[in-house]
């Protein structure tokens, strides 16, 4: 799955232009929209990539694009920087692609843990529109491509959990779960910002779309979670006990006890 993660030395720094950021507890700054981030070097790297969370850029640690930065520079754009050419386009078609990447993301853990023809064929063809045109990809509707791979996801999902209670949209915001089992619970879209997860049972939890900004899951089991991402991960508070799934990194900020 290294192609569904984010490659900045490929990358023109899209994620640093293209994207807007409001000054906040995950920003020191605002900036709109296809405005380079004042941090960027003309080599497109980040000059204070290594003091991004001291320097008041949270934000910037949590979040991934899922290997569509990459794609969008070398492959939809041809190699050709934002810089050199019309800056428009590409810098609305990062969005889109990095949507469609996140699905590959989901259809990918899918298809390794309970395979089927009909998700090869969804991954081929998210696949395929990711590397069109930058027309094509704009004229994309990526709600309703979303919406025909949730049914999916959905299916697999509950082919793999038990019969477990769904906190499915909850509002969980600080709850205290610690050293509950949760297993195969159903989180999706749940709201666990806060949540003390300490020592939680999570395995063959679906966490799709849960928000666990500021969680704590040290000691926590999420190494058989489904639909678990980087960017989840890395907004979460955990410690070198926590255990993840192998397709991701132990985030550099998480405590070592």
């Amino acid at each position: 799955m290294d192609e569904l993660k984010g490659d900045c030395a490929n990358c023109f720094g899209l994620c640093c232009v293209a994207l807007p950021f409001t000054r906040s507890a995950d920003f020191a700054a605002s900036k709109d929209a296809g405005t380079p981030c004042r941090n960027l070097l003309a080599d497109h790297r980040c000059g204070i990539h290594t003091e991004l969370r001291r320097k008041g850029y949270t934000g910037c640690t949590v979040y991934d694009c899922f290997g569509a930065g990459q794609r969008v520079s070398q492959e939809v754009f041809g190699g050709v920087s934002w810089r050199e050419a019309g800056r428009e386009p590409m810098f609305a078609v990062f969005p889109l692609v990095r949507q469609l990447h996140e699905l590959l993301w989901y259809l990918a853990e899918a298809r390794r843990l309970d395979p089927h023809d009909d998700l090869d064929a969804a991954f081929a063809e998210v696949d395929r529109l990711g590397a069109g045109s930058p027309e094509e990809i704009l004229a994309l509707d990526v709600a309703e491509v979303r919406a025909k791979v949730n049914v999916l996801l959905l299916r697999t999902s509950e082919r793999l959990r038990s019969s477990a209670k769904s906190y499915r949209g909850a509002d969980l915001i600080g709850a205290r779960l610690r050293n509950k089992n949760l297993s195969g619970a159903d989180f999706r879209g749940a709201y666990l910002i806060g949540a003390d997860l300490t020592n939680a049972d999570l395995s063959r939890a679906d966490m799709i779309g849960a928000d666990l900004r500021g969680a704590d899951v040290s000691g926590a089991d999420l190494s058989t979670c489904l639909f678990l991402t980087q960017p989840q991960v890395n907004a979460a508070r955990g410690n070198a006990r926590t255990k993840l799934p192998a397709v991701l990194s132990r985030p550099a900020h998480w405590t070592a006890r």
